[in-house]
């Protein structure tokens, strides 16, 4: 809830991308950030340190803020970033309520939510580092229309989505404390993502996902590696846990036989242009 407060600061400030790519955060050494922020003549970006546990508020006039990230409530939270904000003469009015929750509570009104273990933001941080280095191997075999690897703090996952080039159907929408407008600008168009989620409903544990939109004949029924993986009827999408992952004897590549085996299913059976899509080998030397 914390990262959705300051994501609706970056996703208010900024100019609207396709698919909703302004409103992301990005892995950092340190934590998580939002990256250089548009504000009338300055600029300004927030950053989430899972290192010493604060958060810091920097703008391009030298001025900077810090919040220490300690056990308190989403409401005391987002008042006291929005204090700092103001210190640092950056207004930036947010929707007040969070996305993608069910029964939502407004930021200013959440005494309930207030917990915030060091250790367990460190370690989920660390599982981003590996994740997005591994993913960003991935998303080098592809030279079409691709995402960043960048973290939506609506779900929240780590994702990168590849994309054919062709439009797709109207999205159905239905994503709770989500306008449908939004999720259909997500998906205007034909993709196949992949990423990190920490898990929840019917799936309690943290795993890599992949799923394609429009989801194409007969793709749940592929074999995909490793064996351990499967597809979720529930969910629309292919899981691994991540606990297979990292208890593997090459943890990176069997991820990335996860990844390949999953987008090859969804290029092959909607009959992608996958010649013109993908690199044929990675440039090698020095340049």
């Amino acid at each position: 809830l914390w990262m959705q407060i300051v994501g609706k600061i970056r996703l208010a400030a900024s100019p609207w991308l396709n698919h909703g790519w302004h409103a992301t955060l990005y892995p950092t050494a340190t934590g998580l950030t939002t990256s250089l922020i548009p504000y009338r003549t300055r600029a300004f970006q927030i950053d989430f340190d899972f290192l010493n546990h604060h958060l810091t508020v920097e703008s391009s006039d030298g001025n900077k803020a810090a919040l220490a990230l300690e056990p308190q409530s989403v409401a005391t939270f987002y008042r006291r970033l929005m204090q700092e904000m103001e210190r640092l003469e950056l207004q930036v009015p947010i929707h007040g309520s969070p996305n993608e929750v069910a029964d939502a509570i407004r930021f200013d009104k959440d005494e309930t939510h207030r917990a915030y273990d060091p250790e367990y933001a460190n370690r989920f941080w660390r599982v981003l580092l590996q994740a997005s280095r591994v993913l960003n191997e991935f998303r080098a075999r592809f030279i079409g229309k691709c995402s960043p690897v960048h973290f939506f703090w609506g779900a929240p996952d780590l994702a990168v989505t590849r994309f054919s080039g062709r439009r797709a159907p109207r999205h159905p929408g239905g994503i709770p404390n989500l306008p449908d407008w939004v999720t259909r600008d997500a998906y205007s168009h034909e993709v196949s993502s992949c990423g990190f989620w920490p898990g929840g409903g019917p799936i309690s544990y943290a795993a890599f996902y992949a799923y394609s939109y429009p989801e194409p004949a007969g793709f749940a029924n592929v074999l995909v590696k490793p064996a351990e993986a499967f597809y979720s009827t529930d969910l629309k999408e292919f899981i691994l846990a991540y606990d297979v992952v990292r208890q593997s004897d090459s943890p990176d590549h069997t991820l990335l036989d996860f990844l390949q085996t999953t987008y090859e299913a969804a290029a092959d059976l909607a009959t992608w242009d996958r010649r013109s899509l993908e690199r044929e080998q990675h440039p090698k030397g020095a340049v």
